[in-house]
């Protein structure tokens, strides 16, 4: 592919590189930058694409105004077998971007022409300031400053990171006075975000069976729980044809995880309203505050072009591998649902998934009975509700109880994190899961499960035997 208005080709990493990134954010539609590729397309690689990608977000943090974290991500590819960096980055809400040392200067500005970054006039500089969003949850003073963090440190300490004694001020924690932000408030052990999931006993608001209320706490914690409750709703049924039995979800649980996501990610909250979840006979109704993000419009919307509301909770999503990569998530649930699911005003967002036609028999109850005391003997660690979800989808399969010694030393070993603890116990049960099926079982994305695939193999606590069509071998002896 040749260079166009949302694709920039750099052959090596150049001094240019804020410049560019500083052009897409600036554009209305974002754009993706490719280095370790020439101007015509052709593929040089990297020689060293770790290092790179290390310097260049640090480069990215530091030289660009406003923050550009959260707007970005950094994906490694591999093309005719070399190593090459793709930068995706979303446009920005807080136009315009500039260049740290040359501030808001034509020196300094830059937006996306064609095919390349030119210096914006001094006349469009002083335009998007004037309009730049104020009312960000950044920009919001949280009403009380007594906050503590202890659930996203666990989170984040689950994820393989860790939280230092600056976190606040590292994730945009803080407003310009040194002080706690709305999205602080949202992320700390205590707040008064109410999240609720209705249950109505048919395909009105009539009668309302279950109210189950959720937040108060983090926003990271209060998304697991919606995503768990859901999940549980989203019960797998079975139909016998006359030539095999055939296993439905009601909706799609790839596309309604990321439909859940993006409502938490891309909610309005400067007027407090937090997004809304309602299960009904036919349907499931996700909706969030906020309509379409200023300048984007509902065909670039399904494209994928990423305009983040709120990149503090993107990023913090992010390191913690609930969202995979900016602009992903309406496309993946476009491959399962179409565009007449979504439903836009000029306050809000909604997404109505329509339930699939499924019949219960009892070689499924029976099934699930079986598959429940497998995901059952395992859940203790991964919780009630995910043990009952992985029991549903292994139900009828054979598979082997874990060891409680085994299941004990997997949780006490220092060098795993709790979801790679949680990949070797589904592993250890049925050594033939697919990734695909570990991500359904998770709520997490498939490219996420590889990278801990990688990483258990690459410290021999795994090992695959027969490729794609074979079975996963767990290396017991000497690791546990």
């Amino acid at each position: 592919m040749s260079e166009t208005n949302r694709i920039e080709y750099k052959r090596e990493l150049t001094e240019g590189l804020e410049k560019e990134v500083i052009a897409f954010l600036n554009y209305r539609e974002g754009g993706v930058l490719y280095i370790g590729v020439d101007k015509n397309g052709n593929t040089y690689g990297l020689a060293d694409a770790d290092a790179d990608q290390l310097k260049i977000k640090d480069r990215l943090k530091n030289n660009i105004r406003p923050s550009a974290m959260g707007l970005f991500d950094i994906v490694s590819e591999v093309r005719k077998g070399k190593d090459i960096l793709k930068v995706i980055v979303a446009s920005g809400p807080e136009k315009p971007y500039h260049l740290k040392k040359y501030g808001m200067s034509e020196k300094g500005c830059f937006i996306r022409l064609g095919s390349a970054a030119e210096p914006m006039p001094q006349k469009m500089i002083d335009e998007l300031f004037a309009s730049r969003t104020r009312n960000s949850i950044s920009k919001i003073k949280a009403n009380r400053q007594d906050l503590t963090f202890s659930q996203l440190k666990i989170y984040y300490q689950e994820s393989g990171h860790t939280l230092g004694n600056a976190f606040a001020k590292n994730l945009e924690l803080l407003t310009e006075d040194g002080l706690y932000n709305y999205a602080a408030y949202l992320l700390a052990d205590k707040n008064n975000t109410s999240i609720k999931v209705a249950k109505y006993s048919g395909t009105s608001r009539a009668d309302l069976i279950e109210s189950n209320e959720y937040g108060h706490e983090s926003l990271v914690k209060a998304t697991k729980q919606v995503i768990d409750k859901i999940a549980v709703e989203n019960r797998t049924n079975t139909k016998i044809t006359s030539k095999e039995r055939k296993q439905n979800n009601l909706w799609n649980p790839i596309a309604l995880r990321e439909a859940i996501i993006n409502a938490f990610v891309h909610n309005d909250y400067t007027n407090e309203i937090p997004p809304k979840f309602e299960i009904f006979s036919d349907r499931i109704e996700i909706t969030s505050a906020g309509g379409l993000p200023e300048g984007l419009s509902e065909q670039e919307f399904f494209e994928g072009f990423s305009v983040p509301r709120n990149k503090e909770l993107m990023r913090i999503f992010k390191d913690l591998e609930l969202v995979e990569q900016l602009g992903s998530g309406i496309p993946r649930i476009l491959e399962h649902y179409g565009k007449e699911s979504f439903n836009f005003s000029e306050n809000f967002l909604r997404m109505t998934f329509m339930a699939k036609e499924t019949a219960v028999n009892k070689d499924d109850a029976d099934g699930k009975e079986i598959g429940g005391q497998i995901g059952g003997v395992i859940g203790g660690q991964m919780g009630g509700q995910m043990g009952g979800q992985m029991g549903g989808q292994m139900g009828g399969q054979k598979g082997s109880q874990i060891n409680k010694e085994t299941e004990k030393a997997i949780d006490a070993n220092p060098e795993l994190t709790q979801r790679q603890k949680q990949i070797l116990k589904l592993i250890y049960v049925d050594n033939r899961i697919s990734r695909s099926g570990i991500a359904e079982v998770l709520h997490i994305n498939e490219s996420a499960i590889q990278k801990h695939l990688n990483n258990l193999k690459e410290a021999g606590y795994i090992e695959r035997i027969g490729g794609t069509r074979g079975y996963w071998q767990v290396n017991v002896e000497g690791k546990f």
